[in-house]
């Protein structure tokens, strides 16, 4: 890494995000700067997993807020899927009782018409309404098995149905014990102690193995401030 490229990374021209981390390497290694892999590199095993950096916690990356609105939306719809579908079985209730007026009607045709008609054989008129009464009592008879048989079905999805109430109320126990969890590691690592009265942590305690050439802010800033003045 040359002087120049070292004094523009030091000002900030330079995007260390899209920085060749072999350049990095090199500048540690030559003693250029001092390598700070908690502050300014991401490992890269985090990197691969997708887990860094952790998700802003806005709406959309709450747990349970998102839970909440999966429980509440899912109750909605399913109140008006049912509704609907109770709308339509009242329907083919209703076509049901209308269609089997209709075949009341054409079945007492029947019975006229085949009276007529043995009566009076030679009539071509009363045997083709009778033929054709008949075809319309079969047609009738058939449409009220198939709505009756649509009804069943329509039963069947409001039992179906029942097991989204079930999942709701699975998810719902999940949301309560992720809150429980929340309120009991906040309680566990709660503390009469005010953060602001604490005393900042120590860079260096003696006896640690792996902290012994970590600078300070003033060693960072002075460094910092002799680059910046070459």
């Amino acid at each position: 890494m040359t002087q120049e490229e070292l004094d523009a990374m030091m000002s900030g021209d330079v995007d260390l995000d899209n920085i060749d981390d072999s350049v990095l390497d090199e500048a540690v290694e030559n003693d250029e700067i001092v390598e700070l892999d908690a502050v300014t590199k991401v490992p890269k095993e985090e990197q691969e997993d997708g887990h860094w950096p952790p998700p802003a916690p806005t709406d959309d990356n709450k747990m349970v807020h998102q839970l909440d609105d999966v429980t509440r939306e899912s109750e909605l719809k399913a109140s008006e899927i049912f509704d609907i579908i109770e709308q339509i079985g009242d329907e083919m209730m209703n076509a049901e009782s209308r269609m089997g007026d209709v075949s009341g009607v054409l079945a007492e045709n029947v019975d006229v018409l085949a009276t007529l008609h043995e009566k009076f054989p030679n009539i071509q008129t009363f045997q083709k309404m009778l033929e054709r009464n008949k075809e319309a009592q079969d047609l009738t008879d058939s449409e009220i098995e198939m709505l009756q048989n649509s009804g069943d079905q329509i039963m069947n999805v409001m039992d179906i149905m029942q097991y989204q109430d079930i999942h709701r109320q699975k998810i719902e126990r999940v949301i309560n014990v992720m809150r429980a969890l929340s309120k009991y590691m906040n309680t566990l690592f709660s503390s009469q102690k005010d953060d602001s009265s604490r005393v900042s942590s120590a860079v260096h305690i003696h006896g640690d193995d792996s902290t012994e050439e970590v600078m300070n802010n003033d060693d960072i800033e002075a460094l910092l401030n002799s680059f910046g003045g070459k």
